[in-house]
């Protein structure tokens, strides 16, 4: 894990967040999760809400939950637990959708702004695509629900609630992120060979960007206090969220470019030494000189 370098691809990507195009590039995914998400509490909260009403009943869960409410002293509550667990439900495919907006929308835009500015030598070799893109996010997201609902019991279980959220979140934005940095920069024996030389780097990266985005989802969650409410709330998280994506895209642009960089540098020795290998043996000109050409036959009359 190199801590240095994920240090200075963190300072310059803070100075990049400030520059007036970043700060631009947060509205187009801005509004694409926006009417995405409008759509989903108009029409599929309620049905949400219901379901899971109908499921803590049949499960006789209502009894149990108003039990730990109870323990805890926090009983008044007791009406909000199906209105919380929907928007808990929701939040993995909130994230996502944030997530998936800046890796379509907002990521060649910032590695064009990355590249230009720091490595503008850098060749494009168009390892990844629009439709690898978009794969290799829903394969990455499938896995992490999996993971996300299977870890779900043990959120209750202190410390362990504290480390295996982040570490989810992390190795999900890792997945997606890496990927799209490196799409129109780097082949694919490269960006295999990156992302499992810097893997733990750039989980830390995910990491790190994923505890800056417990801020909008307890914001999130907080949208069951007041559904009058809820419409601006989401607003605000969804802003929040897409935010926080831009800038953790300019974290992983400049680590990712900064990696690639220096993974060509290491290879053009392998590649002179091949090249070298190549040429045709040469030594009796190397140590006779260029050899003449043969005399013509004299012509006899």
């Amino acid at each position: 894990m190199n801590i240095a370098a994920v240090g200075l691809a963190w300072g310059r990507a803070v100075a990049a967040q400030l520059h007036y195009r970043m700060l631009l590039l947060t509205l187009l995914p801005f509004l694409a999760a926006l009417v995405i998400w409008g759509c989903v509490i108009g029409f599929g909260l309620q049905a949400l809400i219901d379901f899971v009403q109908q499921w803590l009943g049949s499960h006789n869960s209502f009894q149990t939950a108003g039990e730990i409410l109870t323990a805890l002293g926090l009983l008044s509550f007791k009406a909000l637990v199906v209105p919380l667990l929907a928007m808990w439900l929701l939040l993995p495919l909130m994230v996502f959708t944030a997530l998936s907006c800046i890796a379509l929308f907002a990521m060649p835009a910032i590695g064009r702004h990355v590249s230009s500015r720091h490595y503008p030598a850098l060749e494009l070799r168009h390892g990844g695509s629009l439709l690898g893109s978009i794969a290799h996010s829903m394969s990455s997201f499938v896995i992490f629900l999996l993971l996300w609902l299977l870890s779900l019991p043990l959120m209750f279980l202190p410390p362990l609630n504290l480390v295996l959220q982040p570490l989810l979140w992390g190795w999900l934005t890792y997945r997606v992120m890496s990927y799209d940095a490196l799409a129109d920069f780097a082949d694919a024996d490269e960006r295999r060979a990156l992302v499992r030389e810097h893997r733990w780097s750039l989980i830390l990266i995910g990491t790190i960007a994923g505890l800056f985005g417990a801020a909008p989802g307890l914001l999130w969650l907080g949208g069951v206090l007041s559904f009058l409410l809820l419409p601006l709330i989401a607003g605000v998280a969804v802003w929040l969220y897409v935010f926080v994506f831009v800038f953790t895209g300019l974290w992983f642009q400049h680590y990712c470019l900064a990696a690639l960089q220096a993974y060509r540098r290491k290879q053009e020795p392998v590649l002179d030494t091949r090249l070298d290998s190549r040429k045709p043996d040469t030594g009796d000109e190397a140590t006779n000189g260029p050899a003449s050409k043969p005399a013509f036959p004299a012509i006899r009359n």
